[in-house]
């Protein structure tokens, strides 16, 4: 369906964080969850029009319904519906609690969900809610199969870090076992309360995304790394020394502002979840405006801008490094990718001499 996507006119994700309220508090929560809802969250008839103007961006955008946990809001399925109803490839990410009843379940795919992504942090109840510091493992795994029961494909969501690394190989086994469709890996990013734990080294990353390029070719369920678009650049590495790259279809790496936007439970228009910088709110500015024209969106679908090894690597434009954790760590958007070992040929910390007095939008204000 996106084959052709032109990242420049719209994303291949549309996050919209419906809202924050959420029974767990996990350790590594991006959102910094309450238990409550926020007095200032998008209406349902603000989330309707929201959901229309996505519907904008062209035929099957996907739109994926985050939160906190999207099930505190007792919209959903109206929510859900109205996004059907407009074409649009409703997906959501529900917390893995004692709500996510197979009977909700089922009303959700009655309205139209289209896939539902799960958080698995370990392979065992033990391993699982020592991670998160909350017991949500039996739930998560009973969500899944009253997914796989009510026919709505799973996706299952990872997060790695110095904690949960190890545990990649146990976990991959609990993938297949749970009949997911596709594996969502995520190297952390050092926000929310996620700021907290420890990563993975650069050198133990680029382990791990070789690793999982061998698993995408012996799975039946995809792969795909989130914040980790340097996954394709050593798929690419790997076909040019005689290797399989599972992802050798995909053009190019999906970042924060390229092919990804993110709608806050107000309304802000944020390149990534993880990027919390806003390029313009809802209420006031079309959700296609502000991706396809904020100086912020704009400036980071220019992979020659950025600054660093980033914007002097030959594989910016397939991978770009990700742009969440650059700005997480150093404050600038478009700097380098610190969780990326690889250091381009003859880089001495200097750009090209071709890309030296074009800024390339890189100062990340927002409109």
């Amino acid at each position: 369906m996106f084959d052709d996507l032109d990242t420049d006119r719209r994303p291949l994700v549309l996050v919209w964080e419906v809202t924050q309220a959420c029974g767990l508090a996990c350790r590594h929560c991006r959102a910094d969850a309450r238990p409550q809802r926020h007095p200032d969250e998008l209406t349902t008839a603000e989330g309707k029009r929201l959901l229309e103007e996505a519907a904008a961006f062209g035929d099957g955008q996907l739109v994926v319904l985050s939160g906190g946990d999207p099930l505190a809001r007792d919209d959903l399925t109206e929510l859900v519906a109205h996004g059907d109803d407009l074409g649009l490839r409703m997906t959501i990410t529900p917390s893995g609690t004692r709500s996510l009843t197979p009977e909700r379940v089922r009303d959700l795919g009655d309205a139209g969900i289209a896939r539902m992504a799960l958080s698995l942090d370990g392979p065992t109840r033990e391993r699982h809610d020592a991670f998160r510091g909350e017991e949500s493992y039996a739930d998560t795994v009973a969500a899944a199969r009253a997914a796989r029961d009510a026919g709505i494909p799973l996706q299952i969501n990872t997060t790695v870090c110095a904690d949960t690394v190890d545990d990649l190989p146990a976990i991959r086994d609990r993938v297949r076992d749970l009949g997911a469709v596709l594996w969502s890996v995520f190297f952390l990013v050092p926000v929310g309360r996620g700021r907290v734990l420890d990563p993975v080294s650069p050198e133990r990353a680029e382990a791990a995304m070789a690793w999982l390029h061998e698993v995408a070719n012996e799975e039946r369920f995809g792969v795909k790394t989130t914040e980790a678009p340097f996954y394709r650049r050593v798929g690419i590495q790997r076909a040019e020394d005689g290797g399989t790259d599972a992802g050798a279809d995909r053009r190019g790496g999906i970042t924060a502002g390229r092919g990804f936007a993110f709608v806050s439970h107000t309304g802000e228009v944020y390149p990534s979840g993880f990027l919390p910088e806003s390029a313009g709110n809802v209420r006031d500015r079309s959700v296609v405006d502000v991706y396809r024209n904020a100086d912020l969106f704009e400036s980071l679908r220019d992979p020659d801008g950025f600054s660093g090894k980033c914007g002097a690597c030959e594989f910016r434009h397939v991978c770009g490094g990700s742009r969440s954790r650059a700005y997480a760590v150093t404050g600038d958007p478009t700097g380098s990718d610190p969780l990326c070992p690889y250091v381009p040929d003859g880089y001495d910390g200097e750009l090209p001499e071709r890309q030296r007095g074009n800024d390339g939008g890189q100062s990340g204000t927002a409109d």
